[in-house]
This record gives C-alpha cells, sequence and structure tokens, in this order.
C-alpha cells in the first residue's frame, strides 16, 4: 500500500517537472509574466497613455492595442507625417478614439521638453497622462567596442538615456500631484546580460534599468509605478545582416500584448523573448559566471558574423566551426 502511494508521490513530481521543462521551452517571456491572463481593461480604459517613438514599429502597435483597451493615447517621434499616417490609420479602423499627435525629439534642450510635457497635460480637457512609455530609443547597429565613435557615443546616451531622464523628471510632478502614474520603460535584453557588438547600446540600457528601479523605489509610496520590459530579437526591429534563422523573433503584436499585461499587473520588470535567448537571461541572472562564460565564448565571433553575414544563432556561434556567408 505504502508503496503504491510513495510511486504515485514519484510519478505526480515527475509529471510536474516534466509540465514546467516543457512550458518553458515553448515559453516567449518570464514565466511570472506567462502567468497572467491577459491585459486588465480596467486598468486602461479612459486613461492617457503617451508613446514616444509612436510611429512605427512597437510604438505604433502599443499605440493600437492602448486604444483598443479604451485609453486615450498621445503618440510621439521626430516626423509629423508618420504621426498623422498612424493616427489616420486609428481612426479608420476606431472612429471613437482619442489620439493626440505631439512631435517632438528627446534629444532636445529641457525648456523644449518642458513645453512637449505641458502640451500632452493639455489634451483631453487636461486629464493628464497617468501612462507614460518610453519607446523612442537609438538601436544602432553592431560595431566592434574600440571602433564605436565618440559623437555615436554622444548620440547614443543623449537619446537613451538623458532624453528619457529628462523627460520622465518633468513629467512625473504631474503624476505626483494627481496621485498616481505608471511609467512603461522599454529597455532590452541588452540591458540584463552583455550583447557583443552593442557596448554603447546595452550601457545605455542597463542605465535606464538601474535609474528607473531606484526611481520607483523613491516614489512608489507617491502612487508611482514603473515596469521595466527587457524585450529580445523583435520581428520588426532587425538589427543584423547576419542570418538567424534558429532564432525565431517574437511577434510585434504578441510582445506589445505581454507589454500591456505585464504593465496593468503592476509588474516591475520582464522579459519577452523566445529561445533560447531567454535560458541565456536566465542563465546570466541566476548563474553569472555560466551566463557570462557563455557570452564571452561567443563575443568575437557574433560581431564579425554579424556584421559580414554570418549566422549569428547562439547554436551556431557556440558550437559551429565555420562561418556562413549570405549571398
Amino acid at each position: 500500500m505504502w508503496d503504491l502511494i510513495a510511486l504515485g508521490v514519484v510519478i505526480f513530481v515527475f509529471l510536474v517537472i516534466l509540465v514546467r521543462i516543457v512550458r518553458f521551452a515553448l515559453a516567449d517571456a518570464d514565466l511570472t509574466l506567462l502567468s497572467k491572463r491577459g491585459p486588465k481593461r480596467s486598468e486602461v480604459e479612459g486613461k492617457v497613455a503617451w508613446i514616444t517613438g509612436g510611429s512605427k514599429g512597437i510604438g505604433k502597435e502599443l499605440a493600437r492595442q492602448f486604444v483598443e483597451l479604451g485609453a486615450k493615447v498621445i503618440i510621439s517621434a521626430r516626423n509629423v507625417v508618420d504621426l498623422e499616417k498612424v493616427k489616420a490609420e486609428l481612426l479608420g479602423k476606431y472612429p471613437n478614439a482619442e489620439v493626440e499627435v505631439l512631435p517632438f525629439d528627446l534629444t532636445s534642450d529641457e525648456e523644449f521638453l518642458r513645453e512637449a510635457v505641458k502640451k500632452s497635460e493639455s489634451f483631453f480637457s487636461g486629464a493628464g497622462v497617468y501612462y507614460m512609455v518610453h519607446n523612442a530609443g537609438d538601436d544602432p547597429l553592431p560595431i566592434p567596442a574600440l571602433e564605436i565613435t565618440s559623437q555615436t557615443i554622444l548620440t547614443i546616451i543623449k537619446t537613451n538615456v538623458l532624453g528619457t531622464i529628462n523627460l520622465t523628471r518633468l513629467i512625473a510632478p504631474f503624476m505626483i500631484k494627481r496621485g498616481g502614474g505608471h511609467f512603461i520603460v522599454m529597455s532590452s535584453t541588452a540591458g540584463k546580460c552583455p550583447v557583443p557588438g552593442q557596448t554603447v547600446g546595452s550601457a545605455s540600457k542597463f542605465a535606464l534599468n538601474g535609474y528607473f528601479h531606484t526611481l520607483r523605489s523613491e516614489l512608489i509610496q507617491k502612487g508611482i509605478d514603473v515596469t521595466v520590459v527587457c524585450p529580445g530579437p523583435i520581428a520588426t526591429k532587425p538589427l543584423f545582416k547576419g542570418t538567424n534563422s534558429a532564432e525565431k523573433p517574437v511577434t510585434t503584436d504578441r510582445c506589445v500584448h505581454l507589454i500591456i499585461t505585464a504593465a496593468t499587473h503592476k509588474l516591475k520588470e520582464v522579459w519577452i523573448a523566445n529561445q533560447p535567448v531567454l535560458s541565456v537571461m536566465y542563465l546570466t541572472q541566476y548563474m553569472p559566471t555560466l551566463g557570462l562564460w557563455f557570452l564571452d565564448k561567443i563575443g568575437s565571433n557574433r560581431v564579425e558574423f554579424a556584421q559580414t553575414g554570418g549566422n549569428i544563432s547562439l547554436m551556431t556561434l557556440l558550437f559551429g566551426k565555420t562561418k556562413e556567408k549570405t549571398g
């Protein structure tokens, strides 16, 4: 009798472990995020979401899904023509949507950013921004660390770090005065683990992670939430010449669905990536010696293959013997 019970327990434990292994193998985000059932409409409906980098890619899809959930949306980017096209598309699909266009450049001086914040606060009868979505950024193509120019370094830091931080500190006081607000920060896997070929881009994302996690600890008691999003390869953001058929990017609509899910469940940090990138993130986070050894192993080849058109899949870089050139 007791032998049968013990066997049953062993089988049950084995099946539970097997299910978890299969689930992780098929995961496209961290397991905490995947445990949530989707965006909470009640957390979005009627609120104002200001999305930088809103003219294409993830920003454009963020605007669409926020509108679909009942939010009032402000979209920003440098090109006003592109923004107006997005607005027209949204209104064509959602006739009752409330969408405003606010063109500006994150690298502008403080006074210009201050005026942009004032305009954002004046839209929708002065309802004020609740979701500040920091999506705009400079994603440079791979370049060896010692070949990047000082001008490129300055451009990346001004856009990804200084502009984002300055916009945050200008709009946060309005949120605090209203008693609530939420920053959604588009960081990257490069903000959690090294990405060979993107030294300065990675540095800028690490900086964002540090700033916004610290900001949350200071302001959460005043009603300010922060969700830091670390996506890996996304279908709308090809960054390399190299082939990479072994690593499937997450689709844009799926990525945005997960982003809004994370924000409306008030998750502090989430990772969005298919395997094997997700596994590398877990390794680097929880077994840093092994994870960093792995990245050291592939680093120099990844930079070279990305520039010359070779296969940059992680498994090929780790175990492959020869370059694969594209035609």
